[in-house]
């Protein structure tokens, strides 16, 4: 399995990085997977470039601070602190019309091991009116649990991504920005569904969470070939 590390100096020179990655898994067979903090920005779904406020809310998102990008992965609006973790992990795909849930089940098991191993337990769902709102998410442990992580899927030529979010840190952050933007979208959304490791109990640095969940969505590979990318 290819591991790349680190992050790229700006926003669209990051995002460049994880399509090389994929493509590079189409090419050549081999699995590869980055865990990485983007940089602090507003990342729209396809879906959302369709609503009729889409305009008013990448300028919400923006007033705020949070520069606004279209991604291709996954469903409504996530925002990225700086300190939010990203995951995608690629492998190469013979049947498009296989593997889908097994998949998902695999690395939302993967990231809960990751999860507990910081301190945190949590379970598959989301509260009502969550961010970027999905079947495949974890919330954390409780009657009001945050929902901490998302996953979404996409299928290429001959590669398969699995991508998503986990919550570090700054949920009221991530919540204000996000309520300003579900608000132009006229989507529903309720700021206190925002959970984060750090609002569940866990202490580690970004670092140790980078670290864990790298280490769980590697599973039990046994030849991992890792590159870091040097940030300008």
């Amino acid at each position: 399995m290819r591991v790349l590390r680190g992050r790229a100096g700006d926003i669209e020179s990051d995002r460049r990085r994880t399509r090389a990655l994929v493509e590079r898994v189409g090419e050549t067979d081999e699995p590869a997977l980055r865990v990485w903090t983007p940089h602090r920005q507003v990342a729209f779904g396809r879906r959302d470039s369709r609503e009729g406020g889409y305009e008013r809310a990448r300028r919400a998102a923006e007033a705020a601070g949070f520069p606004a990008i279209e991604r291709r992965v996954g469903g409504r609006a996530v925002a990225y602190t700086g300190s939010t973790v990203a995951f995608a992990r690629a492998e190469p795909v013979a049947d498009i019309r296989s593997g889908l849930t097994d998949r998902y089940e695999a690395a939302t098991t993967d990231l809960q091991v990751a999860l507990r191993r910081l301190g945190v337990a949590s379970r598959p769902g989301e509260p009502p009116d969550s961010f970027c709102p999905g079947t495949h998410s974890l919330q954390t442990m409780g009657e009001e649990g945050g929902k901490i992580a998302g996953v979404a899927q996409r299928i290429g030529r001959g590669a398969a991504l699995v991508a998503g979010v986990v919550i570090v840190d700054s949920s009221t952050e991530i919540a204000a920005v996000l309520e300003t933007v579900y608000d132009a979208l006229e989507i529903p959304f309720d700021p206190a569904t925002v959970g984060s490791i750090e609002h569940a109990g866990g202490g580690p640095g970004r670092e140790e969470v980078l670290a864990e969940i790298e280490r769980a969505l590697v599973g039990d590979a046994s030849d991992v070939d890792s590159e870091r990318i040097a940030e300008e």
